[in-house]
């Protein structure tokens, strides 16, 4: 056989969606893009600012003054037998990184237009690298629980070993619904509005300055749709010990709550994800 009976004989294979099989792989690939935006949105949030990162310490400090006074010292509210400020810190930390990474991740594709309509590459590690933002924020913040915890003479016990596993469930309950408002704000510019609503909305709605444990019975497992309602009773679960307990029908109704918003951010913004380039 010759050289163009060969060449007659050869097949053009065009496999649809090879671009969705190797996807994933790609997010790999392209990891030295997360590095670089993750590490440029940290530089531009403390860049030519007066206190630097202290406004990661003002602004929950502050909030957790307000709730200490208006819960702990007007309402009379339990503490669990600990400080109150150390109550209300330990679910401020993960509504302030939730909140945050919400506020970071809707904005975060149409804030990089320029790069999403020009090259290729996984769009979501965009919303992704954006979370890295509101989880330094996070780590700085801890600061002033340690602080606390030193000023109370406080010392956690055991459980505190146990965070690392609900700072994971926290970062999958801010990626989900991070996901979901990233997606829509690329085709409804209104949710740029709609988001600072949801935030303070949540706050109202979240034991951030109480315990949930002063919801009546009857309501508590409803209360619990609320995802962050189980997120923050693991965090202080993990962080007061002592006399702190878990409701475990509302907090497994909140993880499974945590893991659809997470299941289904996904499955959305890669619906979504094929036509970025084209709207944004």
């Amino acid at each position: 056989m010759n050289d163009q009976n060969i060449a007659a004989t050869k097949e053009l294979v065009i496999e649809a969606g090879r671009t969705e099989k190797q996807y994933w792989k790609d997010l790999w690939r392209y990891r030295e893009l997360f590095y670089f935006l993750a590490w440029r949105d940290i530089l531009v949030r403390y860049k030519q600012t007066a206190i630097g990162i202290a406004w990661a310490l003002i602004r929950p400090f502050l909030t957790m003054v307000v709730f200490t006074v208006v819960f702990g010292q007007l309402a009379k509210l339990p503490s669990q037998g600990v400080p109150y400020p150390i109550l209300v810190f330990a679910g401020m930390l993960p509504w302030q990184f939730f909140s945050n990474a919400l506020s970071e991740c809707s904005n975060s594709l149409v804030g990089n237009a320029n790069l999403i309509s020009k090259v290729y590459f996984p769009r979501l590690i965009v919303p992704t690298s954006a979370i890295i933002v509101s989880f330094v924020d996070f780590m700085i913040s801890g600061m002033i629980l340690l602080g606390l915890m030193a000023w109370y003479n406080f010392v956690p016990d055991w459980r505190i070993l146990t965070l690392p596993f609900f700072i994971l469930i926290a970062t999958a309950a801010s990626m989900g619904a991070g996901l979901w408002l990233a997606s829509l704000t690329v085709q409804y510019r209104d949710f740029r509005f709609v988001v600072p609503f949801i935030v303070q909305f949540g706050l109202y709605i979240s034991p951030v300055g109480f315990s949930s444990s002063i919801v009546p019975e009857q309501w508590r497992l409803l209360y619990s749709i609320n995802p962050m309602v189980g997120v923050i009773d693991g965090f202080r679960w993990a962080i007061l010990g002592g006399d702190s307990k878990i409701y475990l029908p509302g907090f497994s109704l909140s993880m499974a709550f945590v893991f659809l918003l997470l299941w289904s951010g996904i499955w959305y913004f890669r619906k979504m994800e094929r036509t970025f380039a084209d709207v944004i």
